[in-house]
């Protein structure tokens, strides 16, 4: 898993307007789903288990936090920053906190 403080990147000088490149992918070669999801505080995701996907998966968190655990690691991730999680890494999202995590997530084929 790769965390980014969004605030933290560099603006691209070359656009007309403020561009800021979260992550960049070779190529893609397959589908590309894009969605929003809302996690109520005391609630993780999945409810059991963990999650898997075929596709590479990027979130950038539009409010809140939540704590992630993937391959033994955990990490809080808040408002402000984006994620990327490799395809085929297993991985689950909580959230400890006080109210809604609010995240945009795109998989990535």
């Amino acid at each position: 898993m790769e965390v980014v403080k969004i605030d933290s990147l560099p603006v691209d000088s070359n656009a007309a307007v403020p561009l800021k490149n979260v992550f960049s992918q070779v190529s893609v070669s397959g589908a590309v789903k894009v969605g929003t999801v809302s996690i109520p505080p005391g609630k993780r995701v999945p409810l059991t288990g963990v999650s898997n996907h075929k596709e590479n998966e990027y979130s950038i968190i539009v409010k809140g936090s939540i704590v992630t655990e993937t391959k033994g690691k955990t990490y809080r991730v808040s408002s402000g920053e984006a994620t990327f999680i490799p395809a085929g890494q297993e991985h689950i999202a909580y959230n400890d906190g006080e109210e809604d995590c609010e995240i945009v997530w795109v998989l990535v084929g």
